[in-house]
């Protein structure tokens, strides 16, 4: 389950108490199964895919997929599979690591790794979140944030859009005041 750690080291990892906490951002914390197709099991546990394999478990996944485009609209869905293998991954990494907003919800289902979201409440306050696999959150639209890998710098996330023009992140200026897991 995902665990969520207060500025104040205060950690959480029941779903009732990261909803209460992420209550005042509207950012939703869902867990959703991969299944128990023993093919998929196998993509999931290699670190790199070809865009056939990552077709093959995106169609694995599509029944969420399909909620999505009835309950909120959306259009299209990709596979971003990370790993320390990826050239040129800290600059790729970096473009998210500061403080930041989309101007479209954020949407993520991780399948396999995990990563860290951190997040500035309206109070002023910063919480991050560890979302880990089988998990899928959505960071609303304009929702100041930051993202990053765990030290294992691995991930396998679908990640759901309406539009695609909307998920260039806009920097801000806010600082970022702890990380609760190193960033190499």
């Amino acid at each position: 389950m995902a665990i969520l750690r207060l500025d104040d080291g205060t950690t959480y990892t029941a779903l009732d108490d990261l909803e209460r906490e992420l209550a005042p951002l509207n950012v939703q914390l869902n867990r959703w199964p991969v299944g128990d197709n023993p093919e998929i099991h196998a993509l999931l546990a290699k670190d790199a895919l070809s865009d056939e394999e990552k077709e093959q478990v995106l169609q694995s996944l599509d029944k969420y997929f399909e909620q999505l485009k009835i309950s909120a609209g959306y259009q299209s869905r990709d596979l971003v599979v990370l790993h320390p293998d990826v050239p040129n991954l800290n600059t790729l990494l970096s473009k998210f690591d500061r403080c930041h907003y989309h101007a479209d919800d954020e949407v993520r289902y991780i399948v396999a790794g995990e990563g860290v979201f951190g997040f500035v409440r309206p109070d002023g306050s910063q919480v991050e979140v560890t979302v880990q696999p089988e998990e899928y959150i959505n960071v609303p639209a304009n929702t100041e944030h930051w993202f990053y890998l765990t030290p294992s710098k691995r991930i396998k996330a679908v990640r759901y859009f309406t539009t695609t023009e909307g998920w260039t992140p806009e920097y801000t200026d806010t600082e970022i005041k702890f990380r609760t897991a190193a960033v190499v």
